[in-house]
């Protein structure tokens, strides 16, 4: 079996069981209604659809309960309902003379009657994915080309994707439709429903053999089978047609019980193949206009309009209906109740309690269950016997069954007085008295004889695990025993271990639930407050250390033998004290484990000791211990570490970190609140457990940015899609990992790996330096041949070697063969080479080999056995020196010379001969071969640089600076614009407003709500205008365009969803009215005065802006292409405008090669007939495309930036001071987006 093919418990939008849909008719019930309009006959049904004109009817009356198999087809048929959007033009003749025309029911869905609940045998299996993968899917109407399906299935369904990242489906099979499962051909199988045949195909014998084994495994019987039960108390299913936005044909849809399906048509419905599924419990219905509803679910909105108002009310109450039914499940509360002490609340004994405690082990009233939540999840996990599906697993539920409430309270209320005892009346102060005494301070707990001593709770815990005694379990637990605590059995570490061995699962459950719980305490002083931490009591150690005395500042210097004293310490009870010798009995001080923040491991020989560790406290104290014996100095950093990280956190102790400890950290969506995450920093990578997630690594020299913000308050690490702050509630041990964060993320050292890597695992300076040369160099005569400056050469080594991420190349600022000889020494002096010391001479022996067909599969043999950076690395170069050499008849460096130059510097030898020439020549003349190269990629990238070195010849342009992967640079904001709130952005050519949007949120880690309509905004600070970029606009000649004081913001478009509902409610794309209308002077020859406003009237039709006189003239005094037109939304207040609802509006035009631009104002009396007009001309302008039917996909913008690699050479960088970027800007002005148009 296949990794894919365990199973993966869906923990998304799948619920934790599904129905499952049957395939065979269950018992007629009296008629219902549907939404399909029926035939004046009832006896025979015939759909009346005018496609299906040809279907014969069958009566179905007469066959009583069973269902007719239907005619096996004589031929093979692709699916056309869903896999290709083909849902508008079906053939009908596919269907005839099939036997199917008239059925009432679905194999796939039930006709009528009430849905059961799926057995309780089955939970487990329908709420799992036996098998996932990649398969190539036979297209529609027998086509030869097939498309990558992500695939998945259950018992129940094969559902097929566009990719593995999507939540609904292109299609889906119903199990019970498929009537046989075979391979045919090459890596192929079919499965063949009653009359269709799909088609697959696997990338192995292997794995089409264990799809085809798998389906036929789920299928074998399905026909014979059905779980549902006509008795059943859930509400019946809804079916018929209804119009879904976006589509021009309506779909067949299905409410039954807690799902919602999509068909292309009723003939798809009844024969099991359908469209996608909607899990209704993450669903929410909305009404939104006089037949239109929407289904908001948190992937998508689906807008539904029915046929009448009466129907759209009826769909509503079904997918309500069918909401609360994914949100409820009695059945799991039913087999709690059904032990009679479960039926009673266990603090206040109110009857049908519908909460539990699943870590105490308690079932509890609603009332009870928030004093509960009041506890924390440390203390009391509380989950609903009604809704949280996906906790009660078959295990858990039997541990409740097997305890009870009143085995439980045996333990927890064994010595409750009358006077404290809680009843179904009680208020809710005594209901958080009671509580917090019972399960926070264990107050009324039947005390463990063992009770007190460690050790000995510990081996009982041990022992009593392997038996079935789980209210022993609880009661060890609770009275102290440490569920993490060390088993002595290498094979079994843990207690939870030593259950899964033993095959004790419920012992193995109440453990896991456990796993991080706080153990109640005795509080002398009643306080209700949390202790935040407390040490673990199983760490011990002890011996001689040397101390210096502790310090309030960061240690600058090294301290000498003579500065540190010997002294006696010990590790006890949660405490680190030092003494002045072993003898003594009261400690010169004293640190609880619960005061260390953090624990940094010195270099060897750092200070006059030779091992030395720091110890920063709460109180923003250091202290510095040291000795000279490595075994003692690596013990006392694992006791010191083991006794103040918690359990979650105890992976990180595995590790040889170097800075250890806790910090305040914000990221993901809510950036209000701070929470606390445990760190490790392990050569260049950051070891981090967040809150509520699992261990994270943070590859620092791949970081797109690191800073520190707001006063060295705030380390900021921006790597792709994510963003993370790290905060300074402490400045001396703050201090200490900006440092130690800012040195590992510099280079290391002199190999490739220890550099600063881009995403694609290649040096910042290698890249940094090619795109340079790309964009500047590439014309240069003699390029890489030619000498640069030795002294401006070393210095950009250095400064490379310092930070590279931080250093941007600049156009007269720094020299073209200064570059390229920075390049090549940074080659000659790697520490390995390249091609790496133990491989080098296999290269250059391959070079000898005659033979090319020999030759070629050697070179990809050695390119595979390199180190993944210096195999990322050399592909690029040989990518930039194969470009290189496509223009050498202007660099005159042809592939020869280039081998003469990089033989030697890549190989490292001495250039006596040419072998390592001739290694590097056949590198480059047979790349695309060697490197398996994409031959349409290389092409487009050859025209990138040919409009580069003609945009440099036309307009003489001079770069501002490059950033790593050659894109434009630009300040973007988010909301509003301050410091915090900049963002740096990559502007590829070819990036759109809306994959701008999706960028910026996604570093954010803003995801998009529903009846949210986040929008790119060209904002201009001088006119006090903006405009809201169309989600498909370039966003390339907004930059160009731009002057100094003009910015993008990311922001809500408020009024998006108005002008939405106002646009489709509209029969005319066209509008007129009147409006107060201003020139911006008197250029428009209207001879009207420029100090004031002027009432006109307009015609806005799909070519034109058309201004009136007024309303009864007959000739326009102005008429403006419409598509010329750039409308801002708001106007200058110094023009005085007589209301605040104004459009700026911009024309620009060329006259006899001279550039004419025009601006006027236009005024509307209210918003609404603001609003009005510029939807209209958003409307026109983008062919009624205002805004994305999905709305923003941010996965699927993210994917359409092009990746940072030397295949997409990008064209411009724009970025420097506002000089550099005007003058940028000013070459541009002669229509730059003309150089552009034919790349894309």
């Amino acid at each position: 079996m296949t990794s894919q093919t365990q199973e993966v418990i869906q923990q998304s939008s799948q619920p934790a069981s599904q129905v499952a849909l049957p395939a065979e008719i269950v018992p007629q019930l009296p008629p219902q209604t549907t939404f399909c309009p029926p035939d004046t006959h009832s006896d025979d049904y015939e759909e009346t659809d005018t496609c299906y004109a040809s279907v014969h009817p069958v009566n179905l009356l007469d066959r009583e309960m069973s269902l007719q198999v239907p005619l096996k087809a004589k031929g093979r048929y692709s699916s056309l309902c869903s896999d290709d959007e083909l849902l508008e033009d079906d053939d009908p003749s596919v269907w005839e003379e099939r036997g199917l025309g008239s059925l009432q029911g679905s194999i796939f869905l039930p006709n009528t009657g009430r849905l059961a609940s799926a057995p309780k045998e089955d939970n487990s299996q329908l709420s799992a994915v036996i098998k996932m993968g990649w398969l190539d899917k036979n297209p529609p109407q027998g086509a030869l080309y097939y498309q990558r399906r992500w695939v998945k299935l259950d018992v129940d369904f094969l559902r097929y994707f566009d990719n593995d990242k999507q939540v609904y489906s292109k299609g889906i099979i119903s199990t019970a439709s498929i009537t046989n499962v075979t391979s045919v051909g090459e890596l192929k199988f079919e499965v063949i429903t009653h009359n269709r045949t799909f088609i697959f195909k696997a990338e192995s014998d292997v794995e089409r053999n264990e799809w085809v084994t798998l389906l036929q495994d789920c299928t074998r019987g399905r026909h014979r089978r059905s779980t549902l039960n006509p008795g059943s108390p859930l509400t019946s299913e809804v079916k018929g047609y209804l119009e879904l936005k976006g589509l021009r044909s309506k779909l067949y849809t299905a409410v039954a019980s807690d799902k919602v399906f999509l068909y292309k048509n009723m003939e798809d419905y009844r024969i099991g193949v359908g469209i996608t599924s909607i899990e209704m419990n993450v669903g929410n219905v909305k009404v939104t206009d006089r037949r239109s509803f929407d289904l908001t679910t948190p992937y998508r909105i689906f807008s539904f309009i029915a046929e009448s108002e009466q129907l759209r009310d009826h769909w509503v109450d079904a997918m309500r209906d069918a909401i609360g039914e994914a949100l409820s499940n009695s059945e799991v509360a039913e087999q709690i109740w059904a032990e009679p002490c479960n039926s009673s609340c266990a603090d206040c004994s109110a009857p049908k309690p519908e909460w539990a405690a699943i870590n105490l082990c308690v079932v509890i009233c609603k009332r009870c269950a928030g004093e509960h939540r009041g506890l924390g999840p440390n203390i009391s996990k509380v989950r609903s016997l009604k809704m949280d599906r996906k906790v009660w697993t078959e295990d858990l539920i039997q541990v409740f069954l097997l305890l009870g409430n009143n085995r439980v309270n045996s333990f927890w209320a064994a010595n409750v007085p009358p006077s404290e005892a809680l009843s179904p009346s009680s208020c809710s102060d005594d209901r958080r008295r009671f509580i917090t005494n019972k399960y926070r301070r264990g107050k009324y707990r039947k005390y463990h004889p063992l009770y007190g001593n460690q050790k000995e709770l510990n081996n009982a815990l041990c022992i009593n695990v392997q038996c079935s005694d789980v209210l022993e379990t609880l009661r060890l637990i609770f009275c102290g025993a440490d569920v993490n605590c060390s088993t002595g059995m290498a094979e079994c570490p843990t207690p939870l271990s030593l259950a899964n061995t033993h095959s004790q699962p419920l012992q193995a459950v109440l453990l896991s639930h456990n796993l991080n719980t706080d153990l109640p305490r005795s509080e002398v002083d009643g306080g209700m407050e949390e202790v935040p931490f407390s040490a673990p009591t199983c760490v011990y150690h002890n011996g001689f250390l040397f101390k210096t005395g502790s310090m309030a500042r960061a240690i600058t210097e090294r301290k000498a033998r003579e500065e540190f004293s010997r002294r006696w310490c010990t590790l006890n009870d949660g405490t680190f004290s030092y003494y002045e010798s072993d003898k003594n009995s009261n400690p010169n001080g004293a640190l609880r484990a619960s005061e260390i923040v953090c624990l940094a491991v010195d270099v060897p020989e750092k200070h006059g000791y030779e091992h030395t560790f720091e110890l920063y406290s709460e109180s923003d104290r250091l202290y510095l211990f040291g000795t000279d014996d490595p075994s003692s100095h690596k013990e006392w950093v694992k006791s010191i570490a083991k006794s103040f990280i918690p359990a979650k956190a105890e992976p990180l102790l595995r590790l040889g970190f170097e800075r250890l400890g806790r910090l305040k950290y914000k990221d993901g969506l809510n950036l209000q609140t701070s929470k606390v995450g445990w760190f490790a920093l392990v050569d260049s990578t950051l070891h981090a457990y967040l809150e509520d997630s699992q261990e994270e690594e943070i590859h620092l020299r791949k970081l797109n940015e690191l800073s520190i913000q707001q006063d060295n308050e705030v380390l900021v690490l921006v790597e792709r899609g994510r963003t993370l702050y790290i905060e300074g509630e402490r400045k001396l041990d703050f201090a200490g990992w900006c440092a130690a964060i800012q040195s590992a993320a510099g280079s290391g050292g002199d190999t490739l790996s220890q550099q600063q890597l881009t995403d694609t695992d290649i040096p910042v300076v290698v890249h940094s330096c090619i795109d340079y040369i790309t964009q500047c160099g590439l014309t240069s005569e003699g390029i890489y041949r030619k000498s640069g400056v030795n002294s401006r050469v070393a210095a950009l080594c250095e400064r490379f070697r310092q930070d590279a991420r931080s250093l941007r190349l600049r156009e007269g600022e720094h020299q073209v063969d200064d570059v390229s000889n920075t390049l090549k020494r940074f080659f000659r002096e790697l520490e390995e080479g390249l091609f790496t010391s133990e491989d080098g001479g296999t290269w250059l022996t391959t070079a000898a080999i005659q033979d090319e067909s020999m030759k070629i599969p050697q070179y990809q043999i050695l390119l595979n056995k390199l180190p993944r950076v210096n195999r990322a690395t050399l592909r690029a170069l040989i990518n930039h020196l194969y470009c290189v050499q496509r223009f050498s008849e202007l660099n005159q460096m042809n592939l020869h010379n280039l081998a003469i130059v990089f033989g030697p510097t890549l190989f490292q030898t001495d250039g006596k001969d040419y072998t390592a020439g001739r290694a590097i020549e056949d590198l480059i003349q047979y790349y695309t071969l060697i490197f398996k190269v994409d031959e349409l990629q290389l092409k487009k990238q050859l025209e990138e640089i040919t409009v580069i070195i003609q945009v440099r010849e036309k307009l003489n342009t001079k770069f501002p600076s490059t950033e790593p992967g050659g894109h434009f640079i630009c300040t973007v904001y988010l909301e509003e614009k301050k410091d915090t709130t900049e963002q740096h952005v990559k502007i590829p050519a070819s990036m759109t407003a809306a994959e701008l949007t999706c960028e910026i949120l996604d570093r954010r880690n803003i995801s998009v709500k529903d009846k949210e309509y986040w929008n790119c905004w060209e904002v201009i600070d001088k006119e006090e205008t903006e405009r809201p970029l169309h989600y498909r606009e370039r966003v390339l000649p907004i930059l160009h365009s731009f002057g100094t004081d003009s910015h993008l913001l990311i922001k809500k478009h408020i009024a998006m969803e108005a002008m939405i509902i106002y646009l489709a409610s509209k029969v005319d794309p066209s509008k007129h009215g009147m409006m107060k209308f201003r020139e911006e002077r008197s250029i428009l020859g209207l001879g009207l005065s420029s100090g004031s406003f002027h009432d006109r009237y307009f015609i806005l039709n799909s070519s034109s802006l058309r201004m009136y006189k007024e309303v009864r003239s007959n000739r326009p005094e102005r008429d403006w292409p419409v598509r010329n037109l750039r409308v801002y939304l708001g106007i200058k207040k110094k023009l005085r405008p007589p209301t605040c609802w104004g459009l700026t509006v911009v024309h620009e035009s060329k006259k006899q090669e001279k550039a004419e631009r025009q601006q006027w104002y236009l005024c509307c009396e209210t918003q609404p007939e603001m609003r009005e007009w510029y939807a209209t001309f958003l409307s026109i302008q983008n062919d009624g495309d205002v805004w994305p039917q999905d709305g923003l996909q941010p996965s699927r913008a993210s994917r359409a930036l092009p990746d940072t690699r030397h295949g997409n050479v990008s064209l411009i960088p724009l970025r420097g001071s506002e000089n550099e970027m005007r003058n940028s800007v000013a070459a541009f002005s002669q229509d730059p987006l003309a150089l552009f148009r034919d790349i894309r």
